[in-house]
């Protein structure tokens, strides 16, 4: 029989790492998925064998004093095979933590553009899960505290040992007594029914800033649903909607208007005033006024989201035609007309005028 130290290619003081590392690269190799050579599957018994009796201590110790060995509790089993072939790593997996970390929550927070401006502070209520008062999250009822499963001894997964085509193996799966957490919970809490979190409504403070725009989301770590078993919060995010206006047009940190103005302040210009989103924009309207001249107005836009400096505000002026006139008025106008001097209608050479600019803006 071939000596197990010098199947795996270790010497006889090697430690635990070092006889587990051996064997996880000769298996790589010779494991008859990736080797389909006859002798390998020899091989990868032998290798199999060496290890089941090296990594135990207790049957360690009885080979080196010239016993059988043979396969030991500490054997290498189906998810150790697993961790050769995809990277596994060396220690036990051990059981499972029931603490989990919450899912994260997602809520959509309507806005006015009033509100986008400046920014503004919202009290948002979210349906979500929190932490059990009663128990703190432990699970457990008040006083008590879970035992350890004396099925697995804690381990959180049992190990049999089956034959197969290349020899014994030992497979390990979860306890299925305490469902791989290696402790046993004989007294729930009765709040929380043992899950270590009760859904609620809460009122979450939040500060928007300044420049948000519909579908930015906002990330708030640890404002997400509680975990189970006293597990980390997940993170809320906030999904904003801005609501159209009836009057302002936002483009990017410019906001749009169109204002209505009469045919003689076209003609002789104004000044005037119209309600802002902010407070009241004065208007200096030019004598001579075409209809679609745009005005901007500085400043007076929404403010930029990572700074303090706002967009601008651009008026395009409307000019209204008279369609019911006096005797009087279309007397005026006659003479007006005669004193100007007929023009007869032709088509404009400037391609960017009113309507070009009225579709951009308003998409009209």
């Amino acid at each position: 029989m071939a000596d197990h130290y010098e199947t795996l290619g270790v010497s006889r003081d090697a430690t635990q790492a070092e006889i587990k590392k051996a064997y996880l690269k000769l298996a790589r190799k010779l494991h008859p998925d990736v080797n389909p050579e006859p002798e390998a599957a020899e091989q990868f018994k032998a290798v199999t064998e060496a290890y089941d009796t090296l990594s135990d201590p207790q049957r360690r110790q009885q080979y080196d004093h010239g016993g059988a060995g043979g396969m030991g509790g500490g054997g290498f089993g189906f998810g150790d095979i697993f961790d050769a072939f995809f990277g596994g790593g060396a220690g036990s997996r051990g059981p499972r933590s029931r603490a989990q970390r919450g899912q994260d929550a997602l809520i959509r927070l309507d806005l006015t553009l009033d509100e986008v401006i400046f920014g503004t502070h919202k009290d948002v209520e979210v349906g979500t899960a929190e932490r059990c008062e009663v128990c703190d999250g432990t699970c457990c009822a008040p006083g008590t505290s879970p035992r350890m499963c004396t099925d697995c001894n804690g381990a959180g997964e049992v190990r049999r040992q089956v034959r197969s085509v290349l020899g014994p193996v030992v497979t390990t799966a979860p306890c299925e007594v305490c469902q791989g957490y290696g402790d046993v919970i004989d007294q729930p809490c009765g709040d929380c029914h043992g899950q270590g979190r009760v859904r609620a409504r809460t009122t979450i403070p939040v500060d928007i800033p300044a420049g948000v725009d519909s579908g930015m989301r906002l990330h708030m770590p640890g404002y997400g649903e509680a975990g189970p078993g006293g597990g980390p919060n997940g993170d809320l995010y906030l999904e904003i909607r801005v609501r159209e206006h009836e009057t302002f047009t936002r483009e990017g940190d410019n906001l749009a208007a169109l204002v209505e103005i009469s045919m003689m302040d076209a003609v002789f210009g104004t000044s005037t005033t119209i309600p802002g989103l902010d407070g009241e924009i004065a208007l200096d309207i030019p004598a001579g006024t075409q209809p679609g001249d745009l005005l901007r107005i500085p400043d007076r836009g929404i403010t930029h989201l990572r700074s303090n400096k706002r967009g601008d505000l651009e008026v395009t002026l409307q000019v209204r035609i008279p369609t019911k006139l006096d005797a009087r008025q279309k007397d005026l106008l006659r003479e007006f007309q005669t004193l100007d001097g007929a023009q007869d209608p032709k088509l404009s050479t400037q391609k960017h005028g009113l309507f070009s600019r009225l579709r951009g803006k308003f998409g009209r």
